[in-house]
């Protein structure tokens, strides 16, 4: 499961693994697409190893919405796209 996890994860400069009607989710890939990043997005409850994708996960990613939405209010998350080489502003 780690190497597909990994695999998955490396598919784009930002992968965004959600629950599909997640309306937090939704607002992460919107802010994304405002801010014209192209993120791989997988919708975890689709994938028949979803949940076994999701205990692989854990907290090792940049975090759930409230982070990735806090690192946007103090100016964050633009350096850390931008350095991910997934924001060309």
């Amino acid at each position: 499961m780690a190497e597909r996890v990994a695999r998955l994860a490396s598919e784009r400069a930002v992968v965004v693994f959600t629950k599909s009607g997640c309306c937090m989710s939704t607002a992460v890939t919107t802010l994304l697409g405002e801010l014209a990043v192209s993120a791989a997005v997988h919708e975890l409850d689709r994938d028949p190893l979803g949940k076994e994708m999701e205990r692989e996960l854990g907290g090792s990613l940049v975090g759930g919405t409230s982070k990735v939405m806090a690192m946007h209010l103090k100016g964050e998350l633009v350096p850390l796209l931008k350095s991910a080489g997934a924001l060309w502003l």
